[in-house]
């Protein structure tokens, strides 16, 4: 059965691809930038969805609050990289330069997620309650997704 931690996972997989195939994107071309709304879309959605579900339960333990707050503070300045490139000349040099950073910055909220916030999780959530919130997550994630669309 699907948890929590295999469901914002199986998310990240999506979201590391994604950012793997815009690197080698040229230009203002339809493909970067198809590419790309599609990754910021994918991208506040899941972070919305995440802060709805998981980390309003982390937020709300003592002993996860800290690492909680930290996560959701790297979800607003991931967003407002998304703005500032969604805005920019995709032909520019300067997009790709200012991406790079974005996709690092991703890549290590992911990773950071899943070798710290996850085992941190693990012990403040009940084996039930990981399950209900990967639920919980799958249905944020649709209302989100129909907003940020």
């Amino acid at each position: 059965m699907t948890d929590i931690f295999d469901r914002i996972q199986s998310e990240h997989d999506k979201h590391r691809t994604l950012l793997d195939i815009i690197a080698r994107t040229h230009g203002d071309s339809a493909g970067r930038r198809e590419l790309f709304a599609k990754l910021a879309d994918e991208v506040r959605a899941h972070a919305r969805a995440e802060e709805r579900t998981f980390y309003a339960e982390l937020l709300a333990a003592p002993e996860s609050r800290s690492q909680a707050g930290h996560s959701v503070k790297e979800h607003r300045d991931t967003e407002d990289m998304i703005e500032e490139l969604l805005e920019k000349d995709y032909g520019d040099s300067g997009w790709l330069t200012r991406f790079e950073v974005l996709a690092d910055d991703l890549r290590h909220h992911m990773d950071e997620e899943e070798r710290e916030v996850f085992p941190l999780a693990g012990r403040v959530l009940t084996e039930e309650r990981k399950r209900e919130l990967a639920d919980e997550f799958e249905r944020a994630k649709g209302e989100e997704t129909r907003r940020v669309a």
